[in-house]
């Protein structure tokens, strides 16, 4: 392995870095590459997706109907009139294809149980779906966001009590969501460069490396998960909240890739320091929200000063078809402080916003966000495409319906399965059971290993090897992809495994990997204690290997 090149890649984004390591991984032939280095998923839901390509069959026919009297291959808009008889119709007539049931189950749902109108749900969704007319209204179609509030209300809020109303814009997946807020936030003066933003870490590594970018320029506190407190924020570390120099505070929510949920007290223990913080922004990203046990959003907690970020990409294997959301409660934090701007910077604002609306002074931050996605002068255009939000109302719809909550109990047994087989590979007991693990992804901890070898061996081990040596050895001798723990804020050298995207049997293979190579680390270790090297001293092993069903968590 060229170990200069791989201190050399220390540097790189763990994403960036993965596709070196891919390259190692496959350069043996005929080797099966195991790559745990990304969370796209491999399953999917296929329960909304057949009724997607129903519903879009149905729309088809609607849109013949119209200009029938027309050359094949010329349709028309669908027509309002008559459409819930056509659709009972249809789905009576196609009772038994795969997608109907749920297609006929989603129309009663949304009427009986949302209260909203049949006949115009369909018709929106055969709009949506047919793309035949520009996103109205722009932020997000509007029995469409009714629907995908429903969801977010019951996923994300549950049954914690909120008061009042909130806002979505529909948009192309997480990371766009991302993009739209810091580049909305910094034009609007919500933050501005050389302010403190404070990052709770582990954590995505885009919230990282955005911050820092030149036309950001914003200074970043480190909020620390502590890993031997089941990677939950100590008071101490919550506390650096309270000084007035942080303007915001960005979190994810399980964390990535710790793959943990904020623990209740520790929710509570932040809505107590935003009462003493009301000026506090809040971001939390959510997206693995929806495999945890009993999760509550920091957003259900403190709505005004929070915007929620959610995608549907990991819960229902659609990272292709970039779903996602951005949610802000009515009465928020960012439209009292640009209410609260200088004259100076008031004017500027208005004045960027007043091709849109002739009131651009009243114009929401959500809706600034929209505009700016946009440049302002295509707003006009902006919105996400409406076959996307089509597939994500039906999505929300097959996860509103599952009142027994199947499917997300499905997920959950296949992720803690696969983290089972991990261990079971390593030769390891699994850890002991937290309702706060999601196990999304879970950390090989390098410095966890202190805990069952010995601290000296540890600090050998840490001594001698270079950034991302174990790695780069994984991937070229073994073809295992992992992702470097460091990129995402980790303290100690560590590497991500996703559980959502390899079968079971794979993950056995990456932890026997994963143990072959600590053991060679570890012979050699004790080759050097036998000759009176570092090895020999002090430890609790004094040199010797463990037992070979040594609990361990760490490459």
């Amino acid at each position: 392995m060229d170990i200069k090149h791989a201190s050399s890649s220390a540097s790189l984004s763990p994403f960036e870095l993965k596709d070196e390591l891919i390259t190692l991984a496959g350069s043996v032939t005929n080797r099966l590459m195991l790559n745990a280095g990304r969370g796209n998923p491999n399953f999917v839901a296929t329960v909304p997706r057949h009724g997607f390509w129903q519903l879009g069959l149905f729309a088809m026919t609607e849109s013949e109907r119209s200009f029938s009297y027309l050359a094949e291959g010329v349709g028309g808009f669908p027509r309002r009139e008559g459409i819930e008889e056509r659709f009972d119709l249809f789905t009576r007539s196609h009772h038994e294809v795969p997608g109907i049931k749920f297609l006929s189950g989603a129309v009663s749902f949304v009427r009986d149980q949302l209260g909203l109108d049949g006949g115009e749900f369909i018709y929106e969704m055969c709009q949506g779906i047919l793309a035949c007319s520009y996103p109205v209204p722009d932020r997000m179609l509007r029995l469409s966001e009714k629907i995908v509030k429903q969801y977010i209300r019951r996923e994300m809020i549950g049954g914690h009590p909120f008061a009042g109303d909130f806002d979505l814009y529909a948009v192309e997946g997480g990371t766009a969501a991302m993009t739209y807020l810091f580049n909305s936030m910094k034009i609007n003066h919500l933050l501005q460069a050389g302010d403190v933003i404070a990052l709770g870490k582990p954590i995505f590594t885009p919230y990282i490396e955005i911050p820092e970018l030149a036309e950001f320029g914003l200074a970043e506190l480190s909020i620390d998960a502590d890993p031997a407190n089941g990677w939950q924020y100590s008071k101490a570390e919550l506390d650096k909240l309270r000084d007035p120099k942080v303007k915001a505070f960005f979190l994810v929510n399980p964390s990535n890739p710790p793959s943990v949920k904020v623990s209740d007290e520790s929710l509570r223990y932040l809505a107590d320091i935003v009462k003493d913080r009301p000026d506090l922004i809040i971001l939390t990203d959510d997206v693995y929200g929806t495999f945890a046990d009993n999760f509550v959003s920091l957003f259900a907690l403190c709505p005004r000063n929070t915007l929620l970020v959610y995608s549907y990409s990991k819960y229902f294997g659609a990272t292709g078809w970039r779903l996602g959301v951005i949610a802000a409660h009515k009465s928020n934090l960012f439209d009292e402080k640009i209410a609260q701007l200088g004259q100076a910077e008031k004017d500027g604002l208005n004045a960027r916003y007043a091709s849109i609306t002739t009131a651009p002074e009243k114009l929401l931050f959500i809706d600034r966000i929209v505009a700016d996605s946009r440049t302002v002068a295509l707003n006009h255009t902006a919105g996400l495409s409406t076959p996307q939000q089509v597939q994500m109302v039906l999505f929300s719809l097959f996860s509103l319906m599952d009142t027994a909550d199947h499917y997300k109990a499905a997920m959950k047994r296949l992720i803690r399965g696969r983290k089972a087989a991990l261990y079971r590979g390593m030769g390891a007991a699994p850890d002991a059971v937290d309702e706060n693990v999601v196990d999304y992804y879970t950390l090989l901890d390098v410095e966890q290993m202190s805990r069952e070898v010995g601290p000296e061996f540890v600090k050998w081990l840490l001594a001698n090897i270079k950034p991302h040596e174990l790695l780069f050895r994984l991937a070229e001798e073994a073809g295992v992809v992992l992702l470097p723990g460091k990129g995402f804020g980790t303290v100690h050298p560590s590497g991500r495994v996703s559980l959502a995207n390899l079968n079971e049997q794979d993950y056995v293979k990456i932890g026997q990997c994963v143990r072959n190579l600590r053991d060679e680390y570890l012979e050699r270790y004790r080759a050097l204690g036998s000759k009176g090297g570092k090895g020999s001293k002090g430890g609790k092993d004094n040199g010797k290997a463990p037992d070979a069903t040594t609990t361990t968590k760490a490459i």
